[in-house]
Parts: C-alpha cells; sequence; structure tokens
C-alpha cells in the first residue's frame, strides 16, 4: 500500500535506533582497543569476560534509572537517588553485619537479624525516602529538583549517622549473593534488574499507567482535570524510584561486602539521569521508553569501562567521559542532524523551500 511506512523508514523512526547505534559503536572502540574484550570463559560453572563484568556492574545503574525515567516522565527529577543508595545501603549493612561464632569447634559468621528482615527494612527505608520525595513535590508543591536536593543533602548525612562515619563491613556470606552470585552462569544482580523491569514493562504497556504518567508529563493540568490522580500517580512514582535505588544499594554494598555512607552511590544521579536521557526519554516530560533506560546505562557503564580500559588518567576520565557524553547527546538530536544535514547537503542551484 502507498500510505504505509517503508520498513526502513519505520526503523529509522523508531525510539531505540540511536541508542542502540551508540551501544554498538562504543562496543566496537571496546573491541577496537581490547583484542579480548568479547572473549567469555567458563569457570567454577560461571561465564567470566569483561561483557559479563559490564553487565554485573550496570545492574545497580539499570536499576535507578527504570525508577529515575518514570520520574523524569511525569516532568519530574530525582538527585537524591546515591543518597538513597547510601542509606538502603548503610540499613542492610548495619543489620547483617555478621559476627564470626564458634559452635562445637566450627566457626561460622553469623548474621545480627535474619536477613530477610535486613533486605525488607533496607527497602522500607528506600521507600520512605523516595515517599518523602513525592510528598514534597505533589503535595507541598516544591519544584522537584529542590525538594531531592533536600533529601540529597540530608540523606547523605544520614547514612554517616547511621555508619557512624565509618565503613561498615559485611561478614556474612549469604549476603554476598545479592551482588556477586551467579544464577545458571550469570550475575544474579542481572536477574534483579530484568526482573524490575519486566514487571514495570507489564504495569506501563498492560494497563492504563502507562498513559496515565505520559498525560502527567505532557499536561499535568489536563491530566487532573481529565480525572487522571495526578498527586498519587506523582507520589507513587517518587517512590518507587526510591524503592529501585533501594534495591541497587542492596546490590552495590554486597558487591563490596560493606557500606560506606560518603562514596556509596556517589555521583549516580547524573549517571541515571543520563542513561535515562541517552535512552530516548524526554526531560520535558511525556515521552518515555524503559528499554531504552536499560540501553543507557549500558552504554554509559560500556563507556566508562573503555576509559578505564585504555589507561585514561583518572584525573581527566570524567571530562573524557563528559565530551563522548556530549557527542552521543548531539548524534541523537533529530535537530543537530537536520542541520548538520543541511550543511553537507546544499540545495540545487535555482530550486525554492
Amino acid at each position: 500500500m502507498a500510505n504505509t511506512p517503508s520498513l526502513v523508514k519505520r526503523v529509522q523512526a523508531h525510539p531505540l535506533l540511536w541508542p542502540v547505534v551508540t551501544l554498538v559503536l562504543i562496543l566496537m572502540v571496546n573491541a577496537s582497543l581490547n583484542p579480548g574484550f568479547w572473549m567469555l570463559q567458563w569457570r567454577d560453572g560461571h561465564l567470566y569476560g569483561s561483557v559479563i563484568d559490564i553487565l554485573n556492574r550496570t545492574a545497580p545503574l539499570m536499576l535507578v534509572s527504570l525508577g529515575m525515567t518514570l520520574v523524569i516522565a511525569t516532568r519530574g527529577i530525582d538527585i537524591s537517588v546515591g543518597a538513597t543508595v547510601a542509606i538502603s545501603a548503610a540499613v542492610a549493612a548495619l543489620m547483617v553485619g555478621g559476627k564470626l561464632v564458634i559452635t562445637n569447634g566450627v566457626a561460622q559468621h553469623v548474621s545480627r537479624f535474619p536477613m530477610w528482615l535486613a533486605i525488607v527494612c533496607a527497602l522500607l527505608t528506600a521507600l520512605a525516602c523516595g515517599l518523602w520525595n513525592g510528598v514534597l513535590v505533589a503535595k507541598i508543591g516544591l519544584q522537584p529538583i529542590i525538594a531531592t536536593l533536600i533529601l540529597m543533602v540530608a540523606g547523605r548525612g544520614v547514612a554517616q549517622l547511621l555508619t557512624d562515619g565509618q565503613i561498615v563491613t559485611v561478614y556474612y556470606p549469604p549476603y554476598f549473593y545479592i551482588g556477586s552470585g551467579y544464577l545458571w552462569g550469570l550475575p544474579f544482580a542481572l536477574f534483579i534488574a530484568g526482573f524490575v523491569y519486566l514487571l514495570m514493562h507489564m504495569a506501563v504497556t498492560r494497563t492504563a499507567l502507562g498513559l496515565f504518567i505520559q498525560a502527567i508529563g505532557i499536561n499535568p493540568a489536563a491530566a487532573r482535570v481529565a480525572g487522571v490522580r495526578e498527586r498519587l500517580i506523582s507520589i507513587c512514582v517518587y517512590a518507587f524510584c526510591g524503592l529501585t535505588a533501594g534495591i541497587a544499594g542492596l546490590i552495590i554494598s554486597s558487591n563490596v561486602k560493606s557500606a560506606d555512607g560518603n562514596n556509596a552511590g556517589n555521583l549516580l544521579e547524573l549517571d541515571a539521569i543520563l542513561a535515562v536521557t541517552l535512552g530516548g526519554t524526554l526531560l520535558t516530560g511525556g515521552r518515555f521508553t524503559l528499554a531504552g533506560s536499560m540501553i543507557g546505562a549500558l552504554i554509559i557503564q560500556t563507556l566508562t569501562s573503555t576509559i578505564y580500559s585504555i589507561g585514561v588518567p583518572p584525573e581527566i576520565n570524567l571530562v573524557v567521559k563528559a565530551a563522548v557524553v556530549f557527542v552521543v547527546m548531539l548524534m541523537q538530536s533529530a535537530e543537530f542532524r537536520r542541520a548538520v544535514r543541511g550543511w553537507v547537503v546544499r540545495p540545487a542551484a535555482g530550486s525554492h523551500t
């Protein structure tokens, strides 16, 4: 049919085209600089390799980016997710802890509280952090960046108070499985991120929640007039963002076997916002893509791994990272591509626009 768009046009119009192209380009650059980049080894029942390491390290950022996506889709932003990660990790590490006990001559580490209770408390604390942000934004009416800035500053202090300014070491081995365990040869943290993504995908595609969030992001007042419970949904979105940050905190603290109130989740909020933006979600609200945010997180982590692997000095790696992200954002900008096309392709003499 004449009006049916061709496959090429549909591919060009797909929102995930440029995120995928960006990820492939970065992977190709990484592979060209590291000959063994794609090499995988099976040892002790696990897959090992650079790709597996990137996937494992991306899981916390994927989780935070998923929560951030919904917040940004409602015209908001949450810059306190890094602090929430630190609080969640501190609560879990303090409750799990682990001490050496010798029973019948056998030495073993035991948890202060049952591990499931520590996980629940850490996640409830993170949920409360997100709920606090949501109430400040939706009920009190504070601007999202100001509301979450409060928790960003105070939350880091709370985490340091909980840990008494020290790094809390965890000695309970079962806790390590969350961040460094393997299931079917792949990192267990990756399954957690995938499970959360599937739940969110089902929620926004099989129910009206996705349309409500888009409506709030496009025009909150119109959505409210149309009967959408804008304030309640906004509060729930911020609370969910806090919850995903809490899960990320569990993974990070489990992976490093400790909780550092000062450094855990540091600058994670910036990486999450970048990942969401690279994935194609509009910062002005409305259109959002969960899959794009997952790809954006992979782009950020792959780029970070590339920078470290090629030996960029630590004092300038952030500059290099910012420069690459800047170029990537330009590539994804339709206006920039249109301008470049205008510079390269000159109109024929005598033609009129």
